[in-house]
């Protein structure tokens, strides 16, 4: 710092004039201080700094006064570790504190305006570091420029005026995380907004932390099931995977998201829902649905609002991992939803365009890339050495007109281990959840299933591409052979039994009875209208005759072929029975 230092003058600021001794040590302590500098002291009169004084050199201040002294008690008790037994920690600290002559870096802004703070002086600042100003205000170093930087702020810029100080943390920006954030609501610097009191920290993690290298991550090779059957037979999730949940507005992407956070109960997940400019009252929506179903207790929900600013906005993802990287270095299962990250590359997009920076495609800036590949990169399955944890990422992605083509979209993409797309045209027609079978593709596939959903679930993916053909085929003709006919209404059916209701997860046992039921023709007499309630009182059926195959099934995450030979006995029972009371 004192190489930086030109300063020609050194400021002495206190309420009343040093005596000639006074000055001789202010000099000593300059010379010793700033060797090689030729510094002239110069006094100003400053009434209240009664008891103390003030000594600025060039950005460099030594705050001697009462309340220089009692901000440094309190940095020093904020600076102790968070346990639970605090007080003797505090009054050692009291005990043992004596004020230093440590130099405190100030800066003086220069421009305050949306967001964005303008600031000189603060050299040695690096990039991430939270700063304070004056007014309490906290802010973040978003971009560093010669002899001055740019500092987005988490606060009311109302507040804040050209020529105002701002003082370094020598903090770089981060969150409070712990066992006690499960079931609460917070903002995006970890603070709760949920009116259930404060939180227990364990750890401060900062928003920003390198990914798992390769060495350090194993292969994705156990199933994260949502609970869904159009995506647990189809496109199945691993623990570690990151999974993009696409599509148009309103349909269904969070169903899709919430239906696996409900999925997850019983089975030691912790689930992360970051919501990103969404409304408070959607959001407060949500975690009612999750509280109602008992979810909130394995949950966190990060809010990010849209009446917050866009830096809360831009800063909410990365706060919600490094909440859920806590759990996964614990060696636990971290599922996250980003809800969702068109509008987080939107509230970038506003800060980066504020801070002059060029704009590219869309507007967006050139390093939108890198703004997501190093927040989905964070998720991975950790290997044994490091725990064996692991964290899910379900990012979502709202397109415009069904266009995947677009910037963020194909960014996003290209980033992620597969996507789920929603179809609009689907959606409407009642098939829920609207996923297209033909544009959706999980890059992990089966290495993500339990050997028995593997087994159940075969053929499906082909019978459908069939029936998709043959669908098509039989729009320009009327006339049909019965072979034609047949297989048009098994394929129906298939389409109809992955219609499902929300918050109705199914479990492993339930989906691999279905498939196996399903693909086998079993249900195929079946009107098409009637399967979906047919398939509800086959399984509640299978749960009364043969509750040992179905914890078997869930347990075992096997399928013999004596437990499928089983179940399609036990469903051409069910069928019989079911078309009897049908005549």
């Amino acid at each position: 710092m004192n190489s930086m230092n030109n300063a020609s003058t050194a400021l002495l600021y206190s309420a009343q004039e040093p005596t000639a001794a006074q000055r001789k040590r202010f000099a000593d302590f300059l010379a010793r201080t700033y060797p090689g500098q030729a510094l002239t002291l110069e006094w100003k009169e400053d009434a209240s700094l009664a008891g103390g004084f003030r000594l600025e050199v060039g950005p460099d201040i030594y705050d001697w006064s009462l309340q220089g002294r009692m901000q440094q008690l309190r940095q020093r008790i904020e600076a102790l570790d968070n346990s639970d037994n605090v007080l003797p920690l505090m009054r050692q600290a009291i005990e043992d504190w004596a004020p230093s002559t440590k130099p405190e870096e100030m800066g003086t802004v220069l421009t305050v305006g949306d967001e964005i703070a303008t600031i000189a002086g603060l050299e040695d600042a690096v990039y991430g570091e939270v700063l304070v100003f004056s007014n309490g205000i906290k802010g973040m170093v978003q971009e560093l420029r010669p002899g001055q930087l740019c500092c987005v702020l988490f606060g009311d810029s109302s507040g804040i005026e050209a020529g105002d100080q701002v003082r370094r943390t020598g903090k770089i920006a981060g969150v409070p995380v712990g066992e006690g954030f499960l079931g609460r609501v917070v903002d995006a610097l970890g603070s709760p907004i949920d009116g259930a009191g404060p939180i227990q920290a364990d750890a401060y993690y900062p928003v920003e932390r390198p990914a798992p290298g390769i060495i350090d991550r194993q292969p994705v090779n156990q199933p994260m099931e949502t609970g869904l059957l159009a995506i647990d037979a189809l496109f199945p999730i691993g623990r570690g995977q990151r999974e993009l949940i696409i599509g148009d507005r309103q349909t269904g992407k969070t169903a899709v998201a919430l239906d696996t956070i409900l999925n997850q109960k019983g089975k030691n997940v912790v689930c992360i829902y970051v919501a990103i400019g969404q409304k408070a009252s959607s959001v407060a929506l949500l975690a009612e649905n999750l509280r109602r179903r008992g979810a909130m207790d394995y949950c966190i929900i990060v809010n990010a609002s849209a009446s917050d600013s866009a830096s809360l906005q831009y800063i909410a993802p990365y706060a919600g991992t490094s909440i859920g990287e806590y759990f996964m270095h614990q060696g636990r299962d971290v599922l996250i939803v980003y809800d969702d990250l068109s509008k987080h590359a939107i509230a970038y997009r506003a800060l980066s365009l504020l801070l002059e920076r060029s704009p590219g495609r869309e507007a967006y800036p050139g390093d939108v890339f890198y703004l997501h590949s190093r927040l989905l990169e964070r998720s991975a399955h950790l290997s044994d050495e490091k725990g064996g944890g692991s964290m899910t990422a379900l990012p979502i992605i709202e397109t415009q007109a069904g266009d995947v083509s677009a910037y963020i979209p194909t960014n996003v993409i290209s980033i992620t281990d597969g996507q789920l797309f929603l179809e609009s045209s689907l959606f409407f027609s009642g098939q829920r959840p609207a996923v297209n079978v033909g544009l959706s593709v999980s890059r992990v596939g089966g290495d993500a299933q339990t050997k028995a959903m593997k087994k159940a679930a075969g053929a499906m993916r082909l019978d459908l591409a069939q029936y998709r053909e043959m669908e098509v085929f039989t729009q320009f003709s009327s006339d049909l052979d019965d072979a034609t006919k047949r297989q048009l209404t098994y394929g129906q059916g298939l389409m109809r039994l992955l219609r499902q209701k929300q918050y109705s997860p199914l479990s492993q046992h339930e989906q691999v009875i279905t498939l196996v039921a399903a693909l086998n023709h079993v249900l195929q007499d079946i009107p098409v209208e009637q399967i979906s309630g047919a398939q509800r009182q086959m399984l509640d059926w299978f749960a009364e005759q043969d509750a040992a195959l179905c914890q078997r099934i869930d347990s075992t995450g096997l399928l013999t072929e004596d437990d499928r030979q089983q179940i399609l006995s036990l469903a051409r029972t069910f069928v019989a029975q079911y078309q009897k009371k049908g005549q």
